[in-house]
């Protein structure tokens, strides 16, 4: 009896302790498996996440471009520059060229508003800016950041390396073609008479004089920090001549500068080359016979002309013609109120002139 109850307390007790095995073994699963599965929902919920946040993002950016494209644009927007047949000079010119050339292309409608002080409207001081809504934007750059800040842009098709030359290109033609015009107008003997006509023939004497000489100054300044203003007439042609013909070569045989379809600096390069080669400005015939020599360029701004502008290729006397010089005021030139001197000034008197032209 008492062997029995041995062998069976023997048998309670090996099963205990089997049983217990498999109770360890099975907790010892459980937690395995509890921390493999831990591990593995972890990582499907961190991809789960990432592909969440993702579709998120994505779906955020969505809404922010759609939103840009779908807000509406201030129409017209509203181009200020100086009065072309009197009173504007080379640079500005071709600037405000370039900026009416950018938003044609960009197929924005606007509406040019001349204004005799539109230099001292502008946020910067210089020509020519956009009223756009509630914002002044001033100057070409600052008017393709702006309009680009919206979602507009003609050099998205470009890579990175495409846009970094098409940049360097706009700093080639801003560092040569405008500095050469400043220089042509404001520091050549031969033309600053004409020059100081033409920016102060706006103002009441004696506001002209001041504003000439004040304008004079600044350019000089400029241009002598940048190195440019010792230099000789011939020597700022030969500057041009090489602008033109690292621009010749990067346009060879195409159409625009970068592709099919045109970007900033096609734009930019029309407002100078057409400026500098128009008879608007007979003053400058020396630098628009070097220009000529490049026919890539002057086919290039024609197309440009043709293609945004409506003027037939090849008639420059058409072109001509919009510059006609008027002969007397009328209701909508920038006479209208400065017909007769001031009461409380004296007349302008050869001697003044002598004074102001010196």
């Amino acid at each position: 009896m008492r062997g029995s109850c041995l062998t069976t307390m023997y048998s309670y007790q090996n099963e205990f302790q089997d049983i217990e095995k498999k109770n360890n073994l099975t907790l010892h699963a459980r937690v395995l498996h509890a921390f493999l599965s831990d591990l593995k929902f972890s990582k499907e919920k961190s991809r789960v996440d990432t592909e969440e946040t993702g579709d998120i993002s994505t779906r955020e950016d969505r809404c922010f471009i759609n939103l840009h494209a779908q807000e509406p644009w201030p129409q017209p927007i509203i181009l200020y520059q100086p009065y072309e047949v009197e009173q504007i000079l080379l640079p500005d010119n071709a600037n405000c060229l370039a900026v009416q050339a950018f938003l044609k292309m960009c197929q924005l409608d606007f509406q040019i508003e001349p204004r005799k002080n539109a230099e001292f409207m502008s946020p910067s001081g210089r020509v020519p800016f956009i009223k756009c809504g509630t914002k002044l934007i001033s100057e070409f750059d600052g008017i393709v950041a702006h309009i680009g800040s919206k979602g507009i842009s003609l050099s998205n098709h470009l890579d990175p390396d495409g846009k970094v030359d098409m940049r360097a290109y706009q700093s080639l033609v801003n560092n040569v073609f405008v500095n050469a015009e400043l220089y042509i107008c404001w520091v050549d003997p031969a033309i600053l008479n004409i020059t100081k006509q033409r920016h102060g023939s706006v103002y009441p004497w004696p506001l002209n004089h001041y504003l000439n000489w004040q304008k004079r100054r600044e350019v000089i300044k400029k241009l002598s920090i940048l190195g440019w203003y010792n230099k000789s007439l011939d020597e700022v042609f030969d500057d041009v001549k090489k602008c033109c013909i690292a621009l010749s070569e990067r346009l060879a045989d195409e159409e625009f500068f970068f592709g099919k379809e045109p970007t900033e600096v096609d734009a930019l390069v029309y407002g100078h080359i057409y400026t500098l080669t128009s008879p608007s400005f007979p003053y400058n015939e020396e630098v628009a016979a070097i220009i000529r020599q490049f026919p890539k360029l002057i086919e290039h701004m024609f197309q440009i002309k043709h293609r945004y502008f409506r003027i037939t290729i090849g008639i420059q006397n058409k072109i001509a013609e919009e510059f006609e010089i008027i002969e007397s005021s009328s209701k909508d030139t920038l006479w209208d109120g400065f017909r007769s001197q001031p009461e409380s000034l004296p007349p302008l008197s050869e001697h003044s002139f002598t004074l102001s032209f010196n």
